[in-house]
């Protein structure tokens, strides 16, 4: 065992000493203890109590083991959960029949993991043989903790699949909705889905609940900005925010960039945008981003609300909690929209 080893065993299991008689409770607990092994004695009125403080190793002498202190421990042992497989060292005299205690503590307590030594017996054989369990004990909640991250991360797969299906049927009938033909239709829906993918690949890059701003901007607008890239210019402080705000941000920027260039700034050599963010001074600042087009054609306020601003307006609304300023300028269109940082973090 390494040293690596035993310290992490030291933090992690002790051993409850079950030996009335004699001086053997004391004698074991020192012997463990100047082996820097956690160890405590217990009486028979105890036990109980101190099995529910979890020891992970369990050392009994065989004159203990009255009916009672055997279905004591048989009820812990039907207690534990199924990784659990809780080492129990069982000390027996010479004269004492090891075959007949063998198969009564064999038939009481099938869930445990037993080893016998014969009395007397020297300290370093039982030191190494606690050892050795107790190192099966460590391994037995490593493979623990393996299946219980393995049930989080199929649960958070579960989530995140879901999420994505609902951002996929979104979409979907955010295209639909604008009409248009079949070829229109599945080239908006494509440049949607292309958006939402390379929003979930910075997040995915990113790692952990956050992704940089700048990341799911840079992601998004790429395609946008390949010919030329000064036609959008980007400014803005290093921040992060949580996936599904980071998702409904890139998907507005999507509806921008797709309708600058088909009716506004981008539409034209001339045209450009200014897309930029700044944080407030303050213990919870509020994050404003501006997205403003100049350089383009002249600009008419519409004679009705299209879905897609509409789809912008609510979405933005209940990311920051505030419904954004949406100016059909002549110069240019312009967006600003305002609130509490707070609010595109985990566990707002």
């Amino acid at each position: 065992m390494s040293d690596a080893e035993q310290d992490d065993l030291g933090t992690l299991d002790w051993v409850l000493i079950l030996a009335p008689y004699r001086k053997d409770a004391s004698y074991t607990e020192t012997l463990l203890l100047e082996h820097k092994i956690k160890a405590r004695a217990t009486s028979a009125q105890d036990l109980a109590d101190l099995l529910a403080e979890s020891p992970g190793v369990l050392v009994v002498t065989h004159e203990a083991l009255n009916q009672d202190a055997i279905a004591t421990i048989a009820r812990f042992l039907g207690d534990q959960p199924n990784w659990s497989e809780i080492p129990i060292v069982v000390l027996v005299d010479r004269a004492a029949s090891q075959a007949r205690i063998q198969a009564t503590l064999g038939a009481a307590w099938p869930r445990s993991r037993q080893l016998f030594y014969q009395r007397p017996v020297a300290a370093l054989e039982l030191v190494s043989g606690i050892q050795s369990v107790l190192l099966a004990r460590y391994r037995q909640r490593e493979v623990r903790d393996h299946l219980e991250r393995e049930t989080e991360l199929r649960l958070e797969l579960n989530h995140r699949v879901k999420n994505i299906l609902a951002s996929v049927m979104a979409l979907f009938e955010l295209t639909r909705r604008r009409g248009g033909t079949t070829e229109e239709l599945s080239e908006d829906f494509r440049a949607r889905l292309t958006a939402l993918s390379n929003v979930h690949s910075a997040v995915f890059l990113a790692g952990g609940e956050e992704v940089p701003l700048a990341d799911i901007v840079n992601s998004t607008l790429a395609p946008y900005r390949s010919e030329e890239l000064t036609r959008i210019l980007i400014d803005g402080p290093h921040l992060s925010v949580s996936r599904e705000p980071a998702t409904t941000l890139a998907l507005c920027l999507h509806e921008f960039a797709t309708n600058a260039i088909k009716y506004g700034a981008l539409s034209s050599p001339e045209g450009h945008v200014l897309l930029n963010w700044e944080l407030s001074a303050g213990a919870d600042p509020d994050l404003t981003i501006r997205w403003i087009e100049t350089g383009g054609p002249a600009v008419v306020a519409p004679s009705r609300t299209g879905y897609g601003t509409r789809y912008i307006r609510a979405a933005l609304t209940g990311l920051f909690g505030r419904p954004p300023e949406l100016v059909f300028d002549a110069a240019g269109l312009q967006c600003i929209v305002s609130g509490p940082l707070s609010r595109l973090l985990p566990n707002h």
